[in-house]
């Protein structure tokens, strides 16, 4: 079993808790798009990356002295947003630990997938960015299935955590003897469940954090989840997505 995750945009340096334990599978392709993205000039990597100048002048630094060599910060530590804070890795126990590196990826518009520990350099490229690469005119098709035969092992079972971003460049591949579970943390507003973003990603933190606590190997016990009062909807739920609404 896989379970994948989206990054975040906002990302930091931090070797001190967990060690990095090797270099992201796809690096020879992560350094073709770093290629590209140095040949921008600052308004062109501002457009690319649709944020505030402040940013853009951050990331066009990092890419300008960028060796990808030399990233010592555990995937799972560099990413600083929601679903992050709410896994909290910085408190796994190492049984918690041993089973994200097992179990988890992260899926990358610039590293494709990652592993927890994988050693990673801050960076921002997000997977509907429109960087074409030579005949690829964006990321999806740079990536083509690399995303899917990374994350599909031999029991063939993937619980997708990850935004639809991310997860259409696993879903397009899928075969008929897969099993993917799309999680879906929502509301009910008159008669119909609706997904907030936020609550979503704090969400999909709180069950990685749950999955490796427990030690989940069996998907019937997701079914026990109930952090942040959610709690599993069997009403509205399918054999390949499972619902969860909030009490509130």
């Amino acid at each position: 079993m896989k379970i994948i995750i989206s990054p975040a945009k906002k990302m930091k340096e931090n070797s001190d808790l967990f060690p990095a334990d090797g270099l992201p599978r796809y690096l020879n392709e992560t350094k073709r798009l770093c290629r590209e993205i140095q040949k921008l000039s600052l308004e062109e990597s501002r457009e690319l990356w649709k944020c505030n100048e402040k940013l853009a002048r951050l990331n066009y630094k990092r890419f300008e002295k960028m060796d990808l060599e030399k990233g010592t910060t555990p995937a799972l530590l560099a990413y600083e947003g929601l679903l992050y804070q709410h896994m909290a890795p910085v408190v796994f126990t190492r049984e918690a630990a041993d089973y994200v590196k097992e179990h988890l990826r992260i899926l990358s518009g610039f590293y494709g997938v990652l592993c927890p520990f994988d050693r990673v350099m801050p960076y921002r490229l997000e997977m509907q960015a429109s960087l074409a690469v030579g005949e690829e005119k964006n990321l999806y098709e740079f990536w083509g299935n690399k995303l899917y035969q990374a994350v599909v092992d031999e029991d063939r079972v993937i619980v997708n955590l990850a935004s639809k971003e991310y997860s259409k460049a696993i879903e397009k591949y899928l075969q008929p003897e897969d099993r993917f579970l799309t999680v879906v943390f929502g509301e009910l507003y008159q008669g119909k469940i609706r997904q907030k973003g936020t609550l979503a990603k704090m969400a999909r933190g709180e069950m990685v954090r749950y999955m490796a606590e427990n030690q989940v190997k069996d998907l019937e016990k997701l079914k026990d989840f109930r952090e942040l009062g959610y709690k599993y909807w069997e009403k509205d739920s399918r054999e390949n997505q499972w619902v969860f609404l909030s009490k509130d």
